[in-house]
């Protein structure tokens, strides 16, 4: 796959701490279970030059990027404004945005035993949920109908926009996933094998691990140093990871590489990664 996929998250409560995120852990969950990755992710805040900003460079790319945040019809919702000024297109009333919302409105009139009242100032209000960047396609909301839209950019990728709930977006990226990108599914199986090291520095580690990235090329090592796990202690998870075809080939390596400078080695973990 040429494109990354990425994760833009708005809102001003994720990052006062007012409400925790709970959409990046989802999204790896959703992806990995179509044999996909997470690239990165952004956080924004309400502040319509920064979403501006980041979704042009967003929609200057090939990725394929999921938004989540800010697409209601609240003053404090700027996305769907911001999305149409990094594109540079107008603003308008999607048609069937607008018969979906007409029907969300007239399903909450009959579960309330009052009459539907279409050009009542809230119901009228209402549609600006509806509003996206000129050229947008809607992403269906099964739970209570209000689309999101997807955009495509100028660098050939897309940025699929959905609410910040997660009762709503979560349902909503898988549509995305299975109906934009199932070509995508499993087509590069990934996997990581990884050994602890005890009473290692990185630093005298790093020679070893820039010779087997060097050696194997589609290859990366890693490794993640802890102080004060509960089991292992004070340690380092040191590792490669890459295509399932050439991963062994180089954990041979690593595991030769670590008992010539003769490295106290722990646990061996193995884990697929897409």
């Amino acid at each position: 796959m040429s494109s990354h996929i990425g994760l833009i998250i708005v809102g001003d409560e994720i990052l006062s701490g007012k409400r925790a995120d709970k959409h990046m852990p989802k999204v790896i969950e959703l992806l990995s279970a179509r044999g996909l990755a997470l690239s990165y992710a952004d956080y924004v805040g309400d502040s319509p030059e920064r979403i501006t900003s980041t979704l042009r460079r967003a929609f200057s790319t090939a990725d394929i990027v999921f938004s989540c945040g800010g697409i209601g019809a609240t003053p404090d919702d700027h996305t769907r404004q911001c999305a149409a000024r990094a594109l540079g297109v107008g603003l308008m009333l999607h048609p069937q945005a607008e018969i979906l919302i007409r029907e969300r409105m007239q399903d909450t009139a009959r579960e309330q035993g009052v009459p539907y009242e279409a050009d009542r100032p809230d119901n009228v209000q209402r549609l600006n949920m509806g509003v996206f960047p000129e050229g947008a396609r809607i992403v269906p909301n099964p739970y209570n109908k209000i689309p999101g839209f997807s955009c495509h950019g100028t660098g050939g990728g897309a940025v699929h926009f959905v609410p910040g709930f997660p009762v709503m977006a979560w349902p909503m990226i898988e549509w995305v996933l299975d109906h934009e990108y199932p070509h995508l599914f499993n087509r590069s199986p990934q996997t990581e094998q990884s050994v602890i090291v005890f009473g290692a520095m990185e630093a005298a580690l790093t020679p070893l691990m820039e010779r087997i990235e060097l050696k194997h090329p589609g290859i990366r090592v890693f490794s993640l140093p802890s102080v004060d796990h509960p089991q292992y202690g004070r340690h380092i998870e040191l590792g490669v990871k890459g295509p399932v075809a050439a991963v062994p080939a180089a954990w041979a390596d690593l595991q030769a590489e670590l008992h010539n400078v003769g490295a106290n080695c722990g646990p061996e973990l193995v884990r697929n990664l897409r």
